[in-house]
């Protein structure tokens, strides 16, 4: 009888992944296509690994004010407490009360995509988000502090050589607080992780990235604790008037918690 290897499954999950990225890469010539294996490969991932009070989806965030985040390749949000997910035509809109965390997926990491993958974050963070007080049996707990967004990238290979070298640490260094980039894999070489006082990068070489990746996340997600109270009501606002860009007039169901406005909108998604 073949004995059970906890080693051996934990690199078994790497090597599955790898390999998959590996094959998409070889397959596919068109980058589009190609792009959008890996996003697939890495959204199967999350959802079959994390657990499941985590929804993992691409998608856009929206906010009470109405403004809407870029598209999202993957995004890892709550569904325990949060009441809504929107979906229309295919598209899946996030509130964003309700986000985790928000990556960049791609082939092969370099300068560009970590610029690209900072905008999108700082896209997520500078959204509205309200908190509400929570009514327990003894009376009201004060609205729940807002959780960080964390945000990261995810690529089978790299541009840069060494992989983990000045480079990437300028390019991830280069972003304000909206765009930093919290921790990303390259699954072929290992990962990397912003240090607890957010001044450095750390890297792990080598191993198995992928699983390490995973259980870096999972970590991280587990000290974020639970999502704010959502009001609700602030988004129902918008129902007011068929058609109308302004919100109807609510009442106040409770002084809420909230996160700062916009330093500006970005395009609205096309319904």
């Amino acid at each position: 009888m073949t004995e059970w290897s906890l080693p051996v499954l934990l690199a078994g999950l790497h090597d599955e992944i790898q390999q998959r990225l590996e094959r998409s890469r070889k397959r596919f010539g068109h980058p589009g296509t190609k792009g959008d294996a890996s996003e697939n490969i890495w959204l199967e991932l999350l959802k079959l690994y994390l657990p499941q009070r985590y929804q993992v989806a691409k998608a856009h965030v929206v906010d009470s004010k109405g403004a809407f985040s870029d598209q999202i390749d993957v995004v890892v949000f709550d569904r325990q407490y949060t009441p809504f997910i929107l979906q229309s035509e295919g598209q899946t809109v996030i509130p964003a009360e309700s986000v985790y965390a928000a990556f960049e997926a791609k082939q092969s990491a370099d300068a560009d995509l970590v610029a690209y993958a900072q905008k999108k974050v700082a896209s997520v963070r500078r959204l509205h988000r309200t908190s509400l007080p929570i009514p327990h049996a003894g009376g009201v707990f004060a609205p729940k502090p807002l959780i960080p967004i964390l945000g990261g990238i995810l690529t089978f290979e790299s541009d840069w050589t060494p992989v983990f070298g000045q480079p990437l640490k300028r390019a991830l260094q280069s972003a304000d607080a909206e765009g930093r980039l919290d921790l990303g894999c390259i699954a072929a070489h290992g990962y990397f992780c912003i240090g607890p006082k957010k001044r450095r990068y750390d890297t792990f070489p080598g191993g198995k990235p992928a699983t390490a990746f995973l259980l870096k996340l999972i970590s991280l997600l587990q000290f974020s604790g639970t999502v704010p109270m959502i009001d609700v009501q602030a988004y129902a606002r918008w129902l007011g008037r068929d058609g109308s860009t302004r919100p109807a007039a609510r009442g106040n169901p409770g002084r809420a918690r909230t996160g700062p406005s916009p330093a500006r909108r970005p395009r609205r998604a096309r319904s």
